[in-house]
Order: structure tokens, then sequence, then C-alpha cells
């Protein structure tokens, strides 16, 4: 796999070569063999320059018109870049051929590696060590292919080209490159976007990723002068380092990126290791890792291009609001609907401005959506007038006008054009969309004046709201590494008592409470911490204590908290007879907060990643929890706290005091430290109930469990 430290520029060389060489080239362009050379020949790459395509057959003395080479040794010069369509150990000979003459980076279209099985997997590791030695790059295998259409650079053996070559960029507009680890649905979104008319000058398919993945890939489109909006295809992501990497660089730029993550149920999981031998780790990780970054998560293609689309504008307000014209009322509503589901604000135009639209058109309604009615048809500096107050007087950063029909109609939309590009040539900082049913012709018109078309209002609403997702992740700090100092754990998982002598020495605020060995202890433990208290059998090998009657609430004297510590021995005894039991604990009983449960995951991929949500029983009833990638500071403690379905009961609702949310804040901090300072070694953490008192008393945890792997 890449790492991390890599260059993502370094990959020039595969993907802006001089010189390429297609290992198995074939005279038939329908070939797999033959297509990514007839379709070079056709774009014209690097025309004008002797010996840029070195074709390799020992059988042909040209290969579709070009001079072929008997072997790789023969060739006359290093390539950059060259093409592996040879099957099985003639693959892997090859790219250790390729090495020594000193070739940059080699495209795998051999299949038959890790995608089927062990064996294949083992000669998936014999081709990588191949390439090593000479320091070579590998795309694939089993990939697809790539092109790079600004260089007329397509050494691909997709179909797709038959139906058309990628769109240039319109003027304004930027490009989308494509980063997909499956090549047929790679070349699907190619050609789905091209049909749409979005310019996709990069398409790259990584396959079963041996060297080179989505990551690397993504990053150098991040940095790439080609790519301005970057859309993934991913079933699975397996060095997370270098993918946090690539999706900083990409913000870093402010370039948008779009992805589909696949994967998201039992099956779609089994069916991505089945298909590129991936890893797919816990969904709900994978959507707090791209939330962090900005990361558009589309759910369908459709959503994927229309995001592109609307992104290829190169808009991106850190404060994004939405106004809306309209020519219909319902269409009004139906887009209000779809702003808040979004979580699109849509103020109210300012009453000033409302006033004057109304001696404009008296029977308008011009709140936002701002209803002009078809009425305003009769004279069109009308419209252009209610487009201008939206902008200038109700300062939204992103406007729809929807205008159905019209827009396509040759009696009105000449001069509701020329209206409009008024408004818009005015305001180049603002994103202008139209909702019209027009044929592709007239739109093109439309997208040429500057103009964003799209014909369902509820989609563009959900286009324009990821635009200032964009925008404010653009706008944020950057991700800075904060240094952790290594925590010492126990040789051992601990027991309850333990494990919160380590948390409370990492920040986490405890209940009073004590580990008694006896009766006596745990009456005179009591008498101390004040009553009532709370008494739980203490063992590391029983996580679930309520399972089995293990907790014990409102003990109010001593003779009930010596009945108690018997009645808990018995229950452990009686119902995990082979259970290490370390005594009871007691602990001080507190009342009066909100419970909230606290925790740290391991994820395959991404490493330690905390956890917030309502707490108790709650959170397996409701799973209203939020994730993100430790260490945590407090800005971003609170934010995923707020981000809860249930956060209104710790912000007063219902009349009932405010809870210490900063305190939780810090307790989540303090948790998320801990666990990177913890190492590989901390398998999980849980705090469950942490008790957030009334505002300025504090959150205190009341159970806590670590799970730890055994020392090596």
């Amino acid at each position: 796999m890449g790492e991390a430290s890599l260059a993502f520029q370094d990959l020039d060389r595969l993907l802006r070569p001089r010189a390429v060489a297609v290992i198995g080239a074939s005279d038939d362009p329908t070939r797999i063999g033959g297509r990514p050379l007839a379709y070079m020949l056709a774009q014209g790459f690097a025309q004008g320059l002797p010996g840029a395509l070195m074709p390799v057959n020992p059988n042909r003395a040209t290969v579709q018109g070009v001079p072929a080479f008997a072997s790789i040794a023969a060739l006359p010069q290093a390539p950059d870049a060259a093409i592996v369509a040879i099957p099985g150990e003639a693959a892997v000979q090859a790219v250790a051929d390729l090495g020594a003459r000193g070739c940059g980076a080699a495209i795998v279209f051999t299949a038959g590696f890790a995608e089927t099985g062990e064996a294949g997997a083992a000669m998936q590791a014999r081709l990588l060590a191949a390439a090593r030695p000479s320091g070579m790059r590998l795309l694939g295998p089993n990939c697809l292919g790539l092109f790079n259409a600004t260089l007329g650079y397509f050494p691909i053996f997709s179909a797709s080209f038959e139906s058309g070559w990628p769109r240039p960029a319109l003027p304004g507009m930027g490009g989308v490159g494509i980063a997909s680890q499956s090549g047929a649905y790679g070349s699907h979104l190619f050609a789905a976007a091209r049909d749409r008319g979005i310019a996709t000058p990069v398409l790259v398919t990584t396959g079963n990723e041996a060297d080179l993945g989505l990551s690397d890939i993504i990053g150098w489109m991040a940095e790439s002068e080609e790519v301005q909006v970057i859309a993934a295809y991913a079933e699975g992501i397996q060095n997370g380092p270098r993918f946090i990497a690539a999706l900083e660089a990409a913000r870093a730029a402010k370039k948008p990126v779009v992805m589909m993550k696949v994967g998201r149920s039992a099956l779609g999981r089994a069916a991505a290791q089945s298909h590129t031998a991936s890893i797919a780790g816990d969904d709900r990780v994978m959507d707090a890792v791209l939330a962090e970054f900005g990361v558009h998560r589309a759910r369908t293609t459709e959503e994927l291009l229309d995001i592109c689309y609307v992104a290829q504008r190169g808009i991106f307000p850190a404060r994004n609001s939405l106004g809306v014209v309209t020519i219909s009322g319902g269409a009004g509503v139906l887009m209000s609907d779809a702003a808040e589901a979004a979580g699109l604000p849509m103020p109210p135009m300012p009453e000033a401005a409302q006033a004057k639209l109304k001696e404009l058109v008296p029977f308008s309604s011009p709140l936002n959506p701002v209803d002009c009615t078809a009425q305003a048809f009769n004279d069109m500096s009308v419209i252009g007038a209610f487009a201008e107050s939206m902008v200038t007087d109700g300062g939204y950063a992103s406007v729809i006008a929807f205008f159905t029909q019209w827009g396509a109609s040759p009696s009105m939309a000449p001069r509701l054009r020329a209206e409009l590009k008024k408004v818009l040539d005015a305001h180049p900082d603002r994103l202008f969309l139209l909702s019209i049913l027009a044929p592709p012709e007239r739109v093109r018109e439309w997208e040429a004046d500057g103009f964003l078309c799209m014909e369902d209002p509820s989609r563009a609403v959900v286009a324009l709201a990821a635009m200032g997702r964009f925008g404010e992740a653009f706008a944020a700090a950057p991700t800075r590494a904060t240094a952790v100092p290594a925590i010492l754990l126990p040789a051992a998982t601990p027991n309850e008592a333990d494990a919160k002598h380590i948390l409370s020495d990492a920040g986490i605020p405890m209940a009073p409470e004590a580990a008694c060995l006896s009766a006596e202890d745990a009456v005179n433990a009591a008498d101390a911490i004040g009553y009532p208290v709370v008494a739980k059998i203490l063992s590391p090998d029983i996580l679930h204590k309520s399972e089995i009657g293990g907790v014990l609430l409102n003990l109010s004297h001593p003779a009930a908290v010596r009945e108690g510590f018997s009645t808990l021995m018995q229950r452990a005894r009686a119902h995990a007879p082979g259970a290490r039991i370390d005594g009871v604990l007691v602990a001080k009983q507190l009342t009066g907060g909100v419970e909230m449960a606290l925790g740290v995951v391991r994820d395959p991929v991404f490493g330690p990643v905390a956890m917030v949500g309502l707490g108790g029983v709650f959170i397996e009833i409701f799973a209203d929890v939020a994730f993100r990638r430790c260490p945590l500071d407090a800005t971003q403690a609170e934010a995923m706290i707020r981000s809860l379905r249930g956060f209104p009961l710790l912000d007063g609702a219902r009349g009932k005091p405010r809870a210490d949310v900063a305190a939780l804040a810090q307790a989540l901090v303090a948790l998320s430290r801990f666990a990177v300072g913890a190492g590989p070694r901390l398998a999980s953490a849980e705090i469950n109930p942490l008790l957030v008192l009334p505002a300025g008393e504090g959150a205190f945890a009341a159970d806590a469990v670590l799970e730890l792997s055994p020392e090596t």
C-alpha cells in the first residue's frame, strides 16, 4: 500500500506520462489489449512525439499501424507508464521486466488475483514484490484502467467511448475527476456524467489496490490542475491514514469531494469483500470521517451527479441561505419542505423588500418563497426586479427560480434569459439555479449564460445545500496533529474499580466509590460515602452486570448494604460460576442529572473513534449516537453532543435545568485522548452511564468498562 508520506504528485508518471508501453498489444481495436492503443491513437496522445506509444507483441512488426517491439527489454526507452494486458504469471514477469527497464508505473488489467481467493492473493503478493525493487508503482491488478482526456491518454479498455468522448468543461465550470474502486461502475459514472453534460477530464479505476489505492488517486486529484471536483466510488478503505491525508489535501485545495461509499448493509459488505477484497469498516464511522472533512456522501448515482454538476460552478458559501422565486406557490412549498429536510436556511425577505415587491405585483407573496405568480410574465422586467431583490435585499447565497416550461418557451425564454442574465452578471458570487423543463439544446443555452439548470426542484435544493457544507468545511481550520502522552495499561482487562481508577487518572471524574471484599467493608464504605449508595458485582469477567441482577440501587442504611453484599455474591456464583469475583463496588448514588454514554471503539481502518449518546438502556433502544476520530478538542466534542437528536434533554427541555454540557464535553475529550495514548491494546472503552448534573455541577462516571487485548 502507498504510504501516507508519499507525495501525491509522485504519481505524475502514471497520470501524465510522455511515453506509454502496451504489453499484450492487439491489432484488433475491440480486444482488451487493443482498445487502449486505438483510443490513444484516436485522441492524439503525444501527437508529434515519435515513439510515445510502444506496443509490445512478439508476433507482429506493427500493431494498429504503430511499430511494435518483441519484448520489454527491446523497448527503445523506459516508458513512464505501461499497460499490462496479459494473463496470470506472465503478468507478474512483465511487471518485473518493466521495473528493470525503468518504467514508472504499470496499469495491470489482468484479473485472477486477490479477488479470487487465497491462491490469487498469493499471486498478487508476487506481483507487488516484482515491482518493489525498482520502486515502480502499480495500478490494479483487476482494474479497468484510467484516462486523462486533457492529454488524449486512454489506457483503458471500457467500451464507453463508442458512445462519446469526455466532454470539455464549459466556461466558468470546473472538471470532475472520477476515482473508483470498481472499473465497470467507474465507467458507468463517466458515461452518465458525459450524457448529463458534465466535464470529466480524468477517470481512474483502482481494482484490487495491491499498491496504489483510491486514497492516492483522490490525493493526486486534489493537487492536480485538471480536476476541480472529485467524485469517488468506494467499497472499502484499506489505508486509513492515507485516506485522511487525501481528504485533508482536497479540503486544503478547496476541492469538494462527493463519495458513494457502498457496503452499508451486511450483505453489501460481504459483496464488497468478494468483489475487491476490501476492508469495510463500521459504516457509522465512515459517515463520521466523511463529515469531518466535509465530504458529501451520495446515496445514489443521481445525487452524486447533481452535486458534481452544481459544484462545477466553484461557489461554496460558508454561510449558505436559500431564496426561492417561483411562479407556482405549490412548488414553493415543495422547496421549503426540501430545504428544511436538508438543513438549508430560508429566512424571510426583509419587510421593506416585501413592501417593494407588493407594489410591483400586489397579489404576489413576497415572503420566501417569493411567488411572483405567472402574471409577472406580462412584464419581464418584473421578473428581473424580483430576482434582483432576492439577491440584493434578501442577501441569499443561493437562489432557485422555478419557471417550469417557461424556460423553453420560444415566446418567453429569450426575454426571460436577458432579464435574469443581468442579475447573474451583477452577482457572480451567488449560486443561481433554474428549475425548468427544456430540451437539451435550450438547457445548454441557459448554461452557456452561466445558469445551473435542473428539472426537479427538490433535488436542486439538496445540491445547493451541499455547496454550503463544502463552504463550511473549506472555512474550517485544518486538522492539527495533537501530541498525546503514552498510557501504560495493565496486563489484563481490569475490573470496574480498576478501570475507573485508570480513567480517573486520565481526567474523567468518577462518583465516590470503594471496592469491598466483605460486608463490613461495604458498610464502612457506605458510611464514609454517604447514603444512598449503589452496590455492584466487581468482576472483569461480568461486563453486563444488570442482566444478572448484579446492580442494586437505593441502599439507604447499613442493613441494606450488608444484605445487598450477600445477595450480589450469591447471584454472581449462580449466574457466572466461572467468573473471577473481586468483591463488591459501593458507590455514591447520584441523582438529578441526565444519563449519557461515552465510548471508544477501535475501527480497523481509522483507529480509535469516540462515541457519545444517550445513556442507560436508551443507547440500545434509540441508537442516538455520534462518532468522531480521536483525539477531540472541546469544540469538536460539543458539536458531537449537539448533533444528537436527544440533545434537548441536556438543554433544558420541558422546563428542566440545563445540564453541564461543558463538563460532558471535557469528559469526552479526556476519553478520546486516553484512547490515543493507550494505543492499539485498547480494544474498547465504555462509560455508561455518565451522569451529567445541572450546569456548573459537573459530570460523573457511574460505570466503566475497558476491554484490552492481551500483551504480546
